[in-house]
């Protein structure tokens, strides 16, 4: 059997057809369709690096870490499937992995990084124009001076990109194509490919007919990538209405790509060969509770921490159902090892060149295994959620309750799931012994960890 992680980065629950369909996703939505959908899954340590940690190793690592790089004693998922004979690669272009000094490609026999995204330092080139005046604003802050340079950085990377296939988006996909095209050529089993997309993450600038399909008799000023903070006094409601607009078609434009990707999985005989899986970091605030983007005490709430998360297994392990069952990035490597029948505690650590070590001294996986849930053995492996931001905001949910802790100010929020999903009313004050249950609750499974 073979391995294929396909994430998108930022995208919201709400905006996957089968999720709420603010975006018209079809190829997700037939996907889908003859896979298994988790309808509560919940982001745990956000926002990108720190998930793709709790991915990787199968651990809850939001009290203790935030983003950094891997420790030498974290196991990977990369280095399990490698010790049981997997070829792998990663291709990316979220470039924050392959910024200076960090490892995110440990583990990995392949690592293709597509440059341009955001920010990235690619086209360095001064002499290239860039028009802050029409899709911009600052805040008027000391802040902007580093905003400004960030802007002037993305416009310049997408000055090499006049055509949609010259986008960041559609380089990874081909060139995650490119790669199975290649080894598929000797071997068709015991593949591990993670595709890291980076999109529909900020800005919001698909090309067209996507750039225009929410939102097409807009004319006012275009803010493709709001500065994050409050929007009152920054957006008007018209401005943000139109933002989000960019957000639903950069998120229908991600959907096309992922079909062509799958649609090249069928053509070269692996669809059915294949535990395939589609999933997402975190969300994405747009003036919810208040703020435009992602801050750290906004990571907490519904919009941030709901994600998209589809298992596709090639015996048909829970397709065509949706699965209420809490899930939770800690436990997609003890899931995947589940299903491919790798046990967490055989890995051999000298295959990997460290000294020798006893199997009590590999570090303890806190996921679990959704094997169970999707196989209809349970209907659930967690009666509740975690959701947090290191260090700026802890969360918990359970089927009736929400609870947000935000430790700066030592605030605490209480939200009614059953009638209130979008945690607009806070009913602490109204309800402190309940609150005080699930501080508890949330407490008592950091003192596990």
């Amino acid at each position: 059997m073979n391995l294929i992680v396909i994430v998108t980065d930022s995208l919201r629950y709400d905006h996957v057809g089968y999720g709420g369909g603010r975006a018209r996703t079809p190829n997700i939505d037939a996907f889908a369709a003859e896979s298994a959908v988790l309808d509560n899954a919940y982001g745990e340590n956000l926002p990108t690096g720190p998930c793709r940690a709790a991915w990787w190793t199968g651990r809850h690592l939001f009290p203790y870490r935030g983003w950094q790089n891997f420790e030498k004693d974290d196991l990977l998922l990369a280095e399990y499937l490698w010790d049981k004979g997997f070829t792998s690669a990663l291709v990316a272009d979220t470039y924050h992995m392959h910024k200076p000094g960090t490892n995110w490609g440990r583990g990995f026999d392949t690592v293709r990084w597509v440059r341009g995204q955001e920010y990235d330092a690619w086209i360095v080139d001064p002499e290239i124009p860039v028009d802050l005046g029409t899709r911009h604003r600052f805040r008027g802050d000391p802040g902007d001076e580093t905003w400004k340079t960030n802007f002037i950085q993305y416009l310049r990377n997408k000055s090499a990109m006049p055509a949609e296939e010259d986008y960041c988006l559609p380089r990874t996909i081909k060139s995650a194509i490119g790669w199975l095209e290649e080894v598929t050529k000797p071997r068709k089993d015991k593949l591990f490919l993670w595709v890291d997309c980076f999109d529909p993450h900020e800005p919001w600038d698909p090309p067209a007919p996507f750039r225009e399909m929410y939102d097409p008799d807009y004319t006012g000023q275009e803010l493709i990538d709001p500065i994050p903070g409050p929007v009152k006094g920054y957006m008007t409601p018209r401005e943000l209405e139109h933002t989000l607009a960019l957000y639903a078609g950069n998120v229908t434009w991600v959907d096309k790509w992922v079909g062509v990707l799958l649609d090249r999985i069928r053509d070269l005989g692996l669809y059915e060969n294949s535990l395939i899986i589609h999933t997402s970091d975190h969300g994405e605030p747009f003036g919810e509770h208040g703020v435009i983007r992602k801050t750290g005490e906004s990571l907490g709430y519904e919009e941030a921490a709901h994600i998209p998360w589809v298992i596709r297994h090639p015996d048909g392990t829970g397709a065509g159902k949706r699965f209420a069952g809490f899930a939770q990035p800690p436990d997609l490597a003890p899931t995947v090892l589940d299903f491919l029948g790798i046990p967490i505690a055989k890995a051999n650590p000298e295959t990997r060149g460290m000294p020798p070590l006893r199997e009590s001294q590999f570090p303890v996986i806190t996921g679990r295994s959704l094997a169970p849930m999707l196989r209809g053995e349970r209907e659930s492996v967690w009666d509740f959620a975690v959701t947090a931001n290191h260090g700026a905001v802890w969360s918990i949910r359970t089927d009736e309750w929400s609870f947000v802790y935000k430790p700066r100010n030592q605030s605490r929020e209480l939200f009614d799931r059953r009638n209130d999903l979008a945690e607009q009313k806070n009913l602490a004050g109204e309800l402190p012994e309940r609150a005080a249950e699930l501080e508890l609750l949330l407490n008592r499974f950091v003192e596990t960890l």
